[in-house]
């Protein structure tokens, strides 16, 4: 592993994870919604979840996807509708919640991942492109993972801060309706990139 591959490495992780989708438009509402502090276990489980998805498929389990097409079909289905939940949730949110329970908790943002195809082709184009053959596969591999965790958490991070200023420019509830609304339809259009 040369400086240069690792310079790729991190330039790829960071285009990745940093650009939007449904986990930074999910930690956004999300910063929008509860502020920064509850809004932590939310980025948690995304930061966690990626690696352990890049993990599997080193692992060589997506194999199985290609070899019976109903389970990758099965999780199409799921990853869809899971999708459509969460954007309703937050398309339907009022405005700033108060309390202390956070809009999706640790384990769930992990099983987004699991369920979000642009997670699944960055964990795809990480691990194959990536990967070294021979015994630098299993070094170059938790390399991968190391630095798409660290590099999920702070691009996440910057996700969450910006919801966090949207929290202070919005005033009005008819505000916040159309703020949640938005997020909640774009969280939606993402679902057409399970099927595509």
């Amino acid at each position: 592993m040369t400086m240069e591959w690792y310079v790729t490495l991190f330039g790829f992780a960071v285009l990745t994870c940093g650009t939007p989708g449904p986990n930074n438009l999910m930690l956004t509402a999300s910063g929008a919604n509860f502020g920064v502090r509850r809004t932590l276990p939310h980025l948690l489980g995304v930061g966690l979840g990626q690696p352990v998805l890049q993990l599997v498929l080193a692992l060589g389990l997506y194999p199985l996807f290609e070899r019976w097409p109903l389970l990758r079909l099965g999780l199409q289905i799921f990853g869809s509708l899971y999708l459509l939940w969460l954007a309703w949730k937050v398309a339907t949110a009022s405005g700033p919640a108060e309390g202390n329970r956070p809009l999706i908790p640790a384990h769930q943002g992990a099983m987004l991942q699991l369920l979000n195809p642009k997670a699944w082709m960055m964990a795809l184009s990480a691990i194959s492109g990536f990967t070294l053959a021979g015994e630098a596969y299993w070094p170059s591999a938790l390399w991968v993972l190391v630095i798409f965790f660290i590099t999920g958490l702070y691009t996440g991070a910057f996700w969450v801060l910006f919801g966090a200023q949207v929290r202070q420019i919005i005033r009005t509830a008819r505000g916040w309706r159309r703020f949640n609304l938005g997020m909640g339809l774009a969280t939606a259009a993402c679902v057409g990139m399970i099927w595509i």
